[in-house]
């Protein structure tokens, strides 16, 4: 199982309306600045809330900030504390913007 995904497969996921567990890790200003939906839960608030998160420690869970560094560091957290399929985008949103 790919700990990552890419933002060609999320984009396709998104266009055919797969419902997806997407979890943006930036912060409040960031996230209504541009976003492609998900919750927005800062980096730190994954920390302090993790037992508030709400999923199944199975769900696929896709974490995405704007290049893909605190994502991967909110995916290691949520492994960490046992959730079992967390993917990262690679890019972040970036990787979103250059192909749109």
């Amino acid at each position: 199982m790919s700990l990552q995904i890419n933002a060609t497969e999320l984009i396709i996921r998104i266009n055919n309306k797969e419902d997806l567990n997407l979890i943006d890790v930036r912060g409040a200003m960031e996230y209504h600045t541009y976003n492609i939906g998900g919750h927005n839960i800062p980096l730190e608030d994954i920390v302090d809330g993790i037992d508030e998160l709400g999923y199944n420690k199975t769900d696929e869970i896709i974490v995405i900030c704007k290049v893909g560094l605190r994502s991967k560091t909110a995916q290691t957290i949520l492994r960490q504390n046992g959730y079992l399929n967390v993917k990262n985008l690679t890019g972040g949103l970036i990787a979103i913007q250059k192909l749109k």
